[in-house]
């Protein structure tokens, strides 16, 4: 049995649905805060658990008897709330003897100077290493659908320039399927394949400039991009800061391999929103 984590989610609900082309469904089980949400996994025949990571007797029961577990990352990045919730996970497991972990991590995870929500992976893979469990982080990077979408795309065309505090940097982004078809790879292969690594999904570069020139091509519409200091940036400067000190600018073909294909890049994206 595979139970996936946060199966209502986007990440965690695109990853059951790629599992399923390869799984029957009775060997994969999920485990959402509300049956009602993942409905539609029941209908295909999917056992659904009931549960949340507050609530670790929940989390034994639906880990009971599992080969592998597709642990995807709390979404709550206040402060103590993502160390404390996969805290509860990580025991679970273990209680459980779950056969595999797999893990939603991030970039920068394995760096100990991890800056603001991303060292809550950091903490998490460490309480996966010390369980014992057989585990495998996926440290994915930032998604692509947040960056290049139908709103973002057409409010370039609309003021005729991308904005971003970006620093000239280029990003690694990925698309939520193509992390979420990985996952589904890695958890389907079981531990003897992928147990003990750490991969590293990231997408192909891309840069604001260029993204701002492809839309413009696409669309037949001028747009260029302006780049802003991040004391511009407002809520985003966070973000601006990530990509300016070169977090996003590491390539890697982790994610190409384990599709089997190259990783949907920013054009595709573009295409499809303007589609």
């Amino acid at each position: 049995m595979i139970i996936v984590t946060g199966a209502s989610g986007k990440l965690g609900g695109a990853a059951v649905r790629a599992l399923l082309e390869t799984v029957p469904a009775e060997r994969v089980g999920v485990l959402a805060r509300s049956a009602e949400k993942v409905a539609d996994l029941a209908a295909a025949g999917v056992r659904v658990h009931v549960g949340d990571y507050e609530d670790p007797a929940s989390l034994k029961a639906a880990f009971a008897g599992a080969d592998g577990l597709l642990f995807v990352s709390g979404s709550d990045v206040t402060p103590g709330v993502r160390e404390r919730q996969h805290g509860n996970v990580v025991r679970a497991a273990a209680e459980a003897g779950v056969g595999h972990v797999v893990y939603t991590s991030a970039v920068g995870a394995d760096r100990p100077d991890a800056p603001g929500f991303l060292a809550d992976h950091t903490v998490t893979e460490g309480l996966l290493r010390d369980s014992g469990l057989p585990v495998t982080p996926l440290r994915n990077s930032f998604y692509s659908d947040s960056f290049v979408n139908p709103a973002v795309v057409g409010a370039a065309i609309e003021a005729g320039e991308t904005v971003a505090a970006d620093g000239g940097r280029p990003l690694n982004t990925a698309t939520i399927a193509d992390l979420a078809r990985a996952a589904a790879v890695v958890v389907a292969g079981g531990p003897g394949e992928h147990a003990g690594r750490a991969y590293e999904l990231r997408g192909p570069l891309w840069t604001y400039d260029e993204l701002a020139a492809t839309i413009a091509a696409e669309s037949g519409r001028p747009v260029t991009h302006r780049r802003i200091p991040l004391d511009e940036a407002g809520d985003l400067a966070f973000l601006g800061g990530l990509i300016s000190s070169g977090l996003f600018a590491e390539p890697s073909d982790d994610l190409a391999a384990l599709l089997g294909r190259p990783a949907t890049g920013m054009p595709e994206l573009v295409r499809a929103a303007l589609a």
